[in-house]
């Protein structure tokens, strides 16, 4: 008979294929994951998010670039503490961490939802280093969205009630088609969720981070969304004129019958959109140093 692996065993077998690694002061630490070998790949998850919001992308992208996956401020298995106010914040822990884990190898970052915001700020912060950002499912951009309702699980004390509270979220939210939420599926979502400390809804948006950080860096951008996302849609075509409006061109890309977690839901077409944006951004970034460096 087949071995049959439980989610956890999964999970566990794909985090044992990688190396992991802690940055920082105790009580303020980073759980850093990497994979693979090649040009620096940083990999910045969602809100209520871990390294696994990248699952069914890692072993692809493992192939030939060096992706790198951190579990951000106050989720996943990183730290949580109070100082952790703003996205700005959260941001500036993870530039300065990074350093211990690239040194000052160049790095193009993808950041999805949250982690876009993240992202953001890095690439404003870190110039010289970030060659790209690919943002998925961004959000922090004041930009129009209709409201999402979700269950609260937080009181639930009955495993089953608190599991149809995740299913009901994953549905709402992160995919557009409910019968693909498989066991492994809910997995990652009730232990992304159950080990969130840092309520990232809850941090101010009123700058709109997002927006912020990206007029203030040059560094090559790309969108990917998924084409049913319920953080962006019906107004997909605002994010797109929003960051053309930033850079003429931006590939921005519509990964089609997908919700807002596109990299898990549509995980083969989002790898092979995401290598063919990396291949259209990169050659920019050594264009603009060219004329940088000779105008």
């Amino acid at each position: 008979m087949p071995i049959v692996s439980t989610p956890a065993q999964t999970v566990a077998a794909l985090e044992a294929r990688g190396t992991m690694q802690w940055t920082g002061d105790a009580g303020k630490r980073i759980a850093w994951h990497w994979w693979g070998e090649g040009p620096a790949l940083l990999l910045l998850h969602g809100g209520s998010g871990s390294w696994t919001h990248w699952f069914r992308n890692i072993p692809d992208l493992a192939r030939d670039h060096r992706v790198i996956v951190p579990d951000l401020p106050g989720l996943g298995d990183s730290d949580y503490d109070s100082s952790l106010t703003t996205t700005e914040i959260v941001a500036q822990r993870v530039t300065h961490d990074l350093f211990e884990i690239l040194g000052g190898a160049d790095v193009s970052i993808v950041g999805f939802s949250f982690g876009s915001m993240v992202g953001g700020y890095l690439a404003r912060d870190l110039p010289q280093q970030v060659k790209a950002l690919v943002l998925v499912g961004a959000v922090g951009m004041g930009l129009r969205r209709d409201p999402v309702p979700m269950q609260s699980w937080r009181t639930l004390t009955n495993e089953s009630a608190r599991l149809a509270a995740h299913r009901a979220n994953l549905a709402a939210l992160m995919l557009h088609d409910p019968a693909r939420i498989d066991d492994l599926t809910l997995y990652l979502q009730q232990q992304n969720a159950e080990r969130t400390r840092l309520r990232t809804l809850r941090l101010p948006r009123d700058n709109n981070p997002l927006a912020e950080a990206l007029t203030a860096t040059r560094v090559p951008l790309a969108g990917i969304w998924g084409e049913k996302d319920v953080t962006a849609a019906p107004y997909l075509d605002d994010r797109r004129t929003f960051l053309q409006a930033l850079r003429p061109h931006v590939p921005f890309h519509l990964i089609p019958g997908i919700g807002h977690w596109v990299q898990f839901e549509g995980a083969d077409a989002f790898n092979a959109t995401l290598r063919d944006v990396l291949k259209e951004l990169l050659p920019v970034q050594n264009k603009m140093t060219a004329e940088r460096t000779h105008g």
